[in-house]
């Protein structure tokens, strides 16, 4: 192989490494300031209702009288806290991913926007509290020796 093809394919190998970031704060991108109280966190979800509509996998919180949109548990990249903060303050950005029964209501996503509801110290604290419940899962990486 050339050596320009094998050069190209490193770059293109570290690109793809530093793309698929499992942080929660990724090196670039939006981050909160702070860190926030679990226990303030899981007591506004609650005094929010959040788990109405939520499950917190994990936990022992009341479960949603309707099918839930899981939150938490074993996953292979954790939320950044960008993602969970523009799922709270602006539900309809990711409501398309998913099921139509879960998310939408007469064609607008069911959760309500937490924008103008609650201060910047409650949503670090909820997030704060969402993010203690994820886990990485160790990633399976193929190997060629027996």
């Amino acid at each position: 192989m050339p050596r320009s093809a094998r050069l190209s394919l490193i770059v293109a190998y570290l690109g793809a490494i530093v793309a698929c970031s499992t942080a929660r704060d990724p090196a670039r991108g939006f981050r909160l300031a702070g860190s926030g109280d679990l226990e303030r966190g899981k007591a506004l979800f609650l005094e929010y209702k959040c788990n109405t509509c939520h499950e917190v996998r994990g936990t022992n919180l009341p479960n949603p009288p309707v099918q839930p949109v899981f939150l938490g548990g074993s996953v292979s990249a954790q939320p950044s806290d960008g993602y969970l903060v523009t799922a709270i303050i602006n539900p309809a950005f990711h409501s398309a991913a998913y099921p139509a029964p879960n998310a939408m209501e007469n064609g607008h996503p069911r959760m309500p926007e937490y924008a103008s509801r609650m201060t910047v110290q409650q949503l670090t604290d909820i997030v704060a509290y969402l993010q203690s419940r994820y886990s990485l899962r160790p990633v399976q990486v193929p190997s060629e020796y027996p």
